[in-house]
């Protein structure tokens, strides 16, 4: 399977309280620089709600000059409220319904958390603007790289809707980008490293030399 001609990064945020927000802005600021990335998913920790649409604002801020898309998770309200560009959602049942429902055609919507086949496939069936393969599992287990680069592979070569590929670290961007994917989603290799920026920089030469 050739690789995707115009492969992008995409960007996910570790999950933000407000008291996070001005430390993590100008690393989020950096990386979107750096890594040249089509888009980015703004998460909201767990209790954090009440500051929910000050953090998406603030991030939106950041990434519109720089033409990056920014979607929420799991929350297609806070998305049109915060003036971010669309949401990314688990599954594709109800939820995902609805957001379509609210947000298309003016905004993107996603889905991820895709375990079978037939799950992918009902999402892209639904419309949906991309799937997403190979992110952490509900209980933060990650799935095995030979496990995505198979999923990506297999919907790249009979859909026509982009696949966004999750690399767990650096080394699997190269791998997942020949395998097919669109877009290369980046969290905790980017966020974890020393300097997020040089991380992100590198995943976007590893790209580039695909």
């Amino acid at each position: 399977m050739a690789a995707a001609p115009d492969c992008r990064l995409y960007l996910i945020t570790p999950p933000l309280s407000g008291a996070d927000l001005d430390a993590f802005a100008p690393r989020f600021a950096e990386a979107l620089v750096a890594s040249g990335a089509a888009s980015a998913l703004a998460r909201v920790a767990r209790g954090a709600e009440g500051d929910a649409k000050r953090i998406v604002a603030r991030l939106v801020a950041l990434a519109q000059p720089l033409d990056v898309a920014t979607l929420v998770e799991n929350d297609p309200r806070l998305a049109a409220r915060a003036g971010a560009d669309g949401a990314h959602v688990d599954g594709a049942g109800e939820a995902l319904a609805d957001a379509l429902a609210s947000l298309h055609p003016e905004r993107i919507v996603g889905a991820g958390a895709l375990a079978l086949r037939d799950d992918a496939m009902v999402a892209g069936e639904r419309g949906v603007d991309y799937v997403m393969f190979g992110e952490p599992r509900p209980d933060g287990a990650q799935p095995p790289l030979a496990e995505t680069l198979e999923r990506v592979g297999w919907w790249a070569e009979i859909f026509e809707t982009p696949c966004v590929a999750y690399a767990a670290a650096l080394d699997a961007v190269a791998p997942l980008r020949e395998a097919g994917a669109d877009f290369i989603a980046l969290s905790e290799a980017v966020w974890r490293a020393p300097s997020p920026a040089d991380a992100a920089a590198k995943a976007r030469a590893l790209i580039a030399r695909g």
